[in-house]
């Protein structure tokens, strides 16, 4: 178990050299973030400071993942690891070959960890799980890592808040409403991974039967557009520079929509210059962001 503040066990594999941070010779480490797919079809992204990778989520083919960390200059093999927010297929269904072929460490609750030991047997065949409960923050490498719980009909959702170097990003999907561990995650961020999953009316009006249009909009589904605004708004109103639109579903949404929404709840608020405000690709690597006190600088991944 990982206890707060405690350091990884020593059982977990060490990181190999870096080569994703691109940062100078005795330079500070940067905090860098990237998503290699978003959307309800699968979810993984990467974080990484300094000689520290880890995967957010593994929720495309495992050969998706490791084409794309190969294309960012990440051997698969320097992973420190994988954080899970929640067990659903669009969020791990790459993890079973990766764990079966890396021996990865899974980063998750004790009972996602149970809800994955059926789906993923390499887990608990090469003791693999290292759990630990919502609001129980510790380091891996030189990231700090704070879960937060969030409202899903899973067996216990996660976000999560990472910090390295002298940056903060938090990761905030798959959630039915704004809790007060979620606002009290968001701020002081610099960059916040923002559920946008739908347009309500679209939902209400749109093929799905009944129960998956109550699972979507319920208190236990995803963050439609005006709540994902006013979440991002939040965010920005506590410091952060960059919002980066997430989880945006295929029937339900689209990238233009999703950003005119959020994005005119930040204009009204005054926020229209002080935000940069993006939408995260749905099947291939997006951009690749830099953080730091300066500034956060953003490159196209080239996979």
């Amino acid at each position: 178990m990982i206890k707060a503040g405690a350091q990884v066990r020593d059982d977990c594999p060490a990181p190999a050299p870096a080569f994703f941070a691109c940062t100078r010779k005795g330079a500070p480490s940067l905090l860098s973030f990237v998503t290699l797919a978003s959307g309800s079809s699968g979810n993984a992204a990467l974080v990484s400071c300094g000689q520290t990778h880890i995967l957010l989520d593994a929720g495309i083919s495992a050969r998706r993942i490791t084409t794309a960390l190969r294309g960012l200059g990440v051997d698969p093999a320097s992973l420190s690891g994988v954080l899970i927010t929640h067990e659903h297929t669009d969020h791990i269904s790459g993890l079973a070959t990766l764990t079966k072929q890396l021996g990865l460490p899974v980063y998750a609750t004790a009972p996602t960890l149970d809800a994955l030991a059926m789906k993923v047997p390499a887990i608990p065949e090469k003791r693999l799980g290292r759990f630990f409960a919502p609001g129980e923050s510790f380091s891996l490498g030189e990231l700090w890592i704070e879960p937060f719980a969030t409202s899903h009909d899973a067996a216990c959702s996660v976000g999560y808040a990472i910090s390295g170097g002298d940056s903060r990003m938090v990761l905030c999907t798959d959630l039915g409403y704004i809790s007060r561990q979620v606002e009290r995650a968001v701020a002081g961020c610099d960059l916040l991974v923002c559920e946008a999953n739908h347009d309500e009316e679209w939902v209400r009006t749109g093929p799905y039967p009944y129960y998956l249009k109550q699972r979507v909009l319920g208190r236990r589904g995803h963050l439609s557009n005006e709540a994902g605004a006013q979440l991002a708004l939040l965010a920005a109103q506590n410091g952060a520079r960059t919002i980066l639109l997430a989880h945006l579903s295929e029937e339900n949404n689209t990238p233009a929509h999703a950003l005119e929404v959020v994005g005119r709840t930040l204009r009204q608020a005054g926020f229209e210059d002080a935000v940069t405000l993006e939408a995260a690709p749905r099947k291939e690597p997006g951009r690749v962001y830099y953080l730091s006190r300066q500034g956060i600088r953003q490159e196209a991944a080239v996979c």
